[in-house]
């Protein structure tokens, strides 16, 4: 009898694992770009835990480097953690909370004391068009700040993949 209910458990936990990685839904980004002297690469896996077909909340990662020769290059990381909402199976609402830590050095000429190491949040509200796996959609950054952020703008298209 012991061995029996000893067997029975050790079933549902192994049961209850799988059950979390079956929910759990992976993807990201990436980024490369060069052109007269610059170079950026970008590295953004994340993971989403989906709690049912409306809900999932997940983390993200995100690695950025960029270089402008004889100029500048900077050395970006950090984590998110987002938070997704299918109202309809083809709308998907996004919030996401991003903290990065800019490392910026300048070189030759630009380099007067203009060396920055801060961290940057970034709160984004997004909205997009699902199609299976793909959402193609625009978010907006509510702390947006024209002088630390490494976006150019506050709005910012995105293509989510997640499998």
């Amino acid at each position: 009898m012991f061995f029996t209910s000893l067997s029975f458990c050790q079933g549902n936990l192994t049961k209850n694992k799988s059950d979390f990685w079956e929910n759990v839904r992976f993807g990201g980004g990436f980024g490369l770009s060069t052109g007269d002297g610059f170079f950026s690469a970008t590295l953004a896996p994340n993971a989403i835990y989906q709690f049912n077909s409306k809900y999932g909340l997940g983390v993200g990662l995100n690695g950025t480097y960029n270089r402008q020769k004889n100029v500048y290059k900077s050395t970006i990381f950090g984590g998110s953690v987002i938070g997704i909402y299918n109202p309809i199976n083809e709308i998907q609402l996004s919030t996401e909370f991003e903290a990065l830590n800019v490392n910026r050095k300048f070189e030759g000429n630009f380099s007067n004391n203009l060396d920055d190491n801060y961290w940057y949040p970034a709160l984004f509200i997004g909205a997009g068009y699902r199609t299976n796996n793909i959402t193609f959609g625009i978010r907006y950054d509510v702390l947006y700040d024209k002088d630390k952020s490494i976006y150019a703008d506050a709005w910012m298209p995105f293509v989510r993949v997640l499998f």
